[in-house]
């Protein structure tokens, strides 16, 4: 494995460095800064100056708009978002259904959706899990029938990742019957969220903020045309999807910039007898532990790099790095939280939790600690459970 960068790789890491310092918006900065929770203008905003650049589809062919970016540069340009503490893409339209369209629709679909979704125009959302159907996707109930040019909808959708802010979602939803096998009935639908009968009620979440939703779906109307791909074959669709969700998940380099940051903090945190908790030796094995793990976590990562940029597929290092990845992230909110103390304490007042305003009163790392803490425990589970990915593993890897 060579993970030596070449000079023209420098050279395109130094671009990109150019770029977040010099158009990266100051007020969005000052916020990340501050563990102020974005609103959706925000991400928008960051989304579209992407867009300006030409750098908003990373994984995007070049014929759709897409950086053509070797899987080297794709690597550089995400550590050097993490070191600048860029906001995270909002995936559901550049890094879930574009893909999914580009890779699986017809031609109008391609012309009438994807330069909306790279413009970040359009704010999609992922309609999958339901009340009795989330690990278990393939169980899900929310049934589409054929009603002349018209598919009727009706059904629920839950833990729907803010969908208060959405223009569109994009749906699983059950066309086959009773005589298909659960994964061969399903089709891919798009639903325009401005159609009669879609309901939105919002889930409030232990952290305070109402970022997921229930979407409920009462005889809505949607058009044949909105069907990517063909009835019935939805799961290839979603499957395909599902894989590149999971390897973003890992978040290799902004756990690392988490890691030198509470580093910071635990030197500068009084621990009684010990001086510092960074100098507390029980505190501090304890960190290089993780620090052990994330290391070997970016290792693979490297190793999944070279293979794609030999032109092989990721295959299960997709799961490995979503489990470890998701891990020692959660690893990482705990010790944010023991370092935090008091200040770790949630409080998010309702007038605030929508807007981005700055409410808190003491360092953002520390203050927002116990709302990331609660929030990211659901990263074992989305994306599929990490226990649904060692099962993939132990398929793929032992033959079991």
């Amino acid at each position: 494995m060579d993970i030596r960068f070449s000079p023209e790789d420098i050279a395109f890491r130094d671009e990109v460095r150019r770029f977040l310092a010099e158009d990266f918006p100051a007020d969005i900065r000052l916020k990340m800064q501050r563990g102020v929770q974005l609103g959706r203008d925000d991400h928008v905003r960051w989304q579209q100056v992407l867009a300006a650049r030409g750098w908003a589809g990373v994984n995007w062919p070049v014929e759709y708009g897409g950086t053509g970016w070797t899987p080297v540069q794709k690597y550089i340009f995400s550590t050097e978002c993490a070191v600048e503490n860029t906001p995270r893409i909002v995936p559901f339209g550049l890094g879930m259904v574009g893909p999914v369209i580009y890779t699986f629709g017809t031609e109008a679909q391609k012309q009438r959706f994807l330069p909306d979704i790279l413009a970040s125009r359009v704010w999609w959302c992922q309609g999958y899990s339901e009340p009795n159907a989330g690990s278990d996707l393939a169980s899900l109930q929310t049934r589409a029938v054929r009603d002349g040019e018209h598919y009727v909808v009706n059904g629920t959708k839950t833990w729907t990742t803010m969908a208060q802010f959405a223009d569109w979602i994009f749906c699983l939803v059950r066309t086959g019957g009773p005589e298909l096998k659960p994964q061969a009935g399903i089709s891919f639908l798009l639903i325009d969220m401005k159609t009669p009968g879609v309901r939105v009620s919002p889930i409030r979440l232990l952290d305070g903020t109402p970022e997921v939703n229930e979407v409920h779906f009462e005889d809505v109307r949607v058009p044949v045309g909105n069907l990517v791909g063909e009835e019935n074959r939805g799961w290839t669709c979603a499957k395909y999807l599902l894989t590149h969700e999971r390897t973003g998940i890992a978040q290799v380099a902004r756990s690392r910039v988490r890691m030198a940051e509470l580093k910071r903090l635990a030197a500068s945190t009084p621990a009684g007898h010990a001086g510092t908790l960074l100098e507390d030796p029980f505190f501090l094995r304890r960190v290089a532990e993780l620090e052990t793990e994330l290391l070997a976590l970016e290792y693979t990562e490297l190793r999944t790099l070279a293979n794609l940029s030999a032109g092989k597929s990721p295959g299960p290092a997709s799961s490995i790095l979503k489990i470890k990845g998701t891990e020692v992230a959660q690893a990482l909110d705990e010790f944010f939280v023991e370092v935090a103390g008091l200040h770790a304490l949630p409080f998010v007042p309702e007038q605030f939790s929508d807007t981005g305003s700055d409410w808190r009163v003491g360092p953002g790392t520390l203050t927002a600690a116990a709302g990331v803490y609660l929030n990211n425990r659901k990263a074992s589970i989305y994306g599929g459970s990490n226990e649904i990915q060692r099962n993939i593993i132990a398929k793929e890897v032992l033959g079991l």
